[in-house]
């Protein structure tokens, strides 16, 4: 177990120090690192590139929560990838991310549409399948003039949303299909 972990801090330190002396706008891959939270030291080390950091991916390891230092660290962001985490909230600094596009929640533990997304202006893709998302902000999605696509698939969403069509929302809206009801 602590030789699985000293290999997965050792690929992350890699991966930081590819990023640094690479000087690349991508923190592409710490997917797979079996990450429970986002490493402090990452922050001291990628201090001087932070800002250029414009893609991150930390799919697939178990993290529970994402920091308010996490989201501030790299403001500049236009794409996360958090998919197949732990996660089941966002902390309302996601908001600041202004060049946000895509975000990718897809396999978490979310229960409920996460609230700050709605208010980042700039989200083009909102991939949240296979959470546990029976409630949606329908009203709040519709002002959202950047989103292109929702994806709610495997979600057990509500019967309103189903009943959003075009005009209403200026998004592909992408749901599972509904569930035959049985016969009695």
């Amino acid at each position: 177990m602590q030789k699985r972990m000293g290999e997965a801090v050792a690929r992350v330190a890699r991966k930081v120090n590819d990023t640094v002396e690479n000087k690349t706008d991508s923190l592409a891959d710490l997917a797979n690192c079996k990450l429970m939270t986002f490493p402090i030291g990452i922050y001291k080390a990628m201090r001087s590139v932070t800002e250029g950091i414009h893609h991150i991916s930390l799919a697939n390891n178990e993290l529970k929560s994402l920091t308010s230092r996490f989201v501030t660290t790299f403001s500049q962001l236009r794409e996360l990838n958090l998919a197949g985490n732990y996660l089941h909230r966002l902390p309302e600094e996601l908001t600041s991310l202004l060049h946000l596009r895509a975000i990718d929640l897809s396999r978490n533990r979310f229960r409920r549409f996460p609230e700050p997304l709605a208010a980042v202006a700039t989200l083009e893709t909102i991939n949240l399948e296979e959470n546990e998302i029976a409630e949606v902000p329908v009203e709040k999605l519709a002002t959202m003039t950047s989103l292109r696509s929702l994806n709610l698939r495997a979600n057990p969403v509500g019967p309103e949303v189903r009943l959003l069509v075009r005009p209403l929302v200026p998004f592909d809206l992408l749901l599972s299909p509904e569930e035959p009801v049985p016969k009695a």
